[in-house]
């Protein structure tokens, strides 16, 4: 049985439509999110690198073949099962960032790797090395690896030059696998908001990481791929002329973490928040507040508080009550929307948002065109 596209369905084409959804609901502005693509598109247009964006941001086959029509080289996943997500919406160029370690879902990604036409994994020991090419050695195609080098707060990844050029021997030592390269996500300096301080980082992190490469291809020979960075570094990783590719992933939604991450002219940037949660006032029975029906189920809590787009007063915040419910707490003197009014917020963390909504609900100025499915929405193997 085929399901359906949510209570909003109805609503496609019909003028007005945007203000007339049933919320809470994930709304996808698509003036801006194409933006954000051909923004991120041409900064890389006739440079070296490449993009690879991560799909853990979005979870959505639409998107990510909107990504690969716009040049991105591959899209990355976080989780084996958004990989067979992405597989089964058509994207079948995809490198898994996370490890994966254990048998059972080894053979998944075996599996996956007899169908899809580019599928790579991380590795950052030896014991799954050896597990992988084990398993690998009873299929017909060779596992194509990355070795993950560990950064920062050494999350995954082998944490030594010396261990990731080790790695590199033992892989090249096994027939059943295909080293293509390195990886090294410098998540912890994605969001520091003073550009000086970042980009002071990021050079330091990605002289390491050429020092690393230089290490495994003077054993291995030349890598294919050296990939890593993110939204945050963007204008800053390509110039140390290391990485093949850039792991991008919130620029085409943006939200309140992000647009607090400044740019060397004193600014967020060039991408837009397109990425917002739409809700409705249900109760204004107080004078200093309203209540919405989106609450903790509708916003990551992670991070910081949502910010309010549009249909309060400004000076106004967004606080949380409860599973179902959202407060508008208003600035003194000012007179509260009424109920019924249509609340629109930027997402605090886009990615754990996105993981909360089913649908994208994408509109262009006040009609929705479109919906989308998150077809990787809660993959968490």
């Amino acid at each position: 049985m085929t399901m359906g596209l949510g209570p909003n369905e109805h609503l496609i084409g019909a003028e007005g439509s945007r203000a007339r959804l049933a919320t809470p609901a994930l709304v996808l502005d698509l003036d801006r999110f194409e933006h954000n693509l051909g923004t991120m598109a041409a900064h890389f247009a006739g440079r070296p690198e490449s993009i690879r964006p991560h799909a853990k941001t979005h979870k959505c086959a639409e998107i990510a073949r909107r990504q690969m029509a716009a040049g991105a080289v591959g899209i990355c996943v976080a989780k084996l099962g958004e990989a067979a997500a992405m597989i089964r919406g058509g994207v079948s160029r995809i490198l898994i960032t996370s490890p994966i370690v254990t048998a059972d879902k080894l053979e998944r990604v075996l599996a996956l790797n007899d169908v899809a036409e580019e599928l790579i994994l991380v590795v950052d020991n030896s014991e799954t090395i050896d597990l992988l090419a084990s398993l690998a050695a009873e299929r017909a195609k060779p596992m194509q690896v990355v070795i993950d080098l560990g950064v920062g707060r050494n999350r995954t990844g082998i944490p030594t030059i010396p261990g990731a050029v080790a790695l590199a021997e033992q892989i090249k030592a096994r027939p059943s696998l295909t080293l293509r390269g390195l990886q090294c996500y410098a998540g912890h300096l994605q969001h520091i908001e003073d550009c000086a301080a970042r980009e002071e980082e990021a050079l330091e992190t990605m002289k390491r990481i050429g020092d690393a490469r230089d290490a495994i291809e003077a054993v291995a020979g030349s890598l294919d791929i050296v990939t890593g960075g993110g939204t945050g570094t963007y204008d800053i990783d390509p110039e140390a002329g290391v990485f093949t590719d850039l792991q991008v992933g919130s620029f085409v939604f943006m939200d309140v973490q992000y647009n607090a991450v400044m740019r060397r002219d004193g600014t967020p940037g060039p991408f837009e928040t397109s990425l917002f949660v739409q809700s409705t006032v249900i109760c204004a029975n107080i004078a200093e507040a309203v209540t919405t029906d989106a609450g903790f189920k509708a916003f990551a809590t992670d991070g910081p508080m949502p910010e309010i787009a549009d249909g309060a007063p400004e000076g106004s915040s967004y606080d949380f009550m409860g599973d179902e419910h959202g407060r508008i707490v208003l600035p003194e003197g000012a007179n509260g929307p009424p109920i019924g009014t249509v609340v629109t917020c930027v997402t605090p963390h886009c990615d754990p948002n996105v993981n909360l909504h089913d649908l994208y609900h994408c509109v262009r100025g006040d009609r929705l065109v479109d919906i989308w499915r998150i077809d990787a929405r809660g993959q968490t193997w």
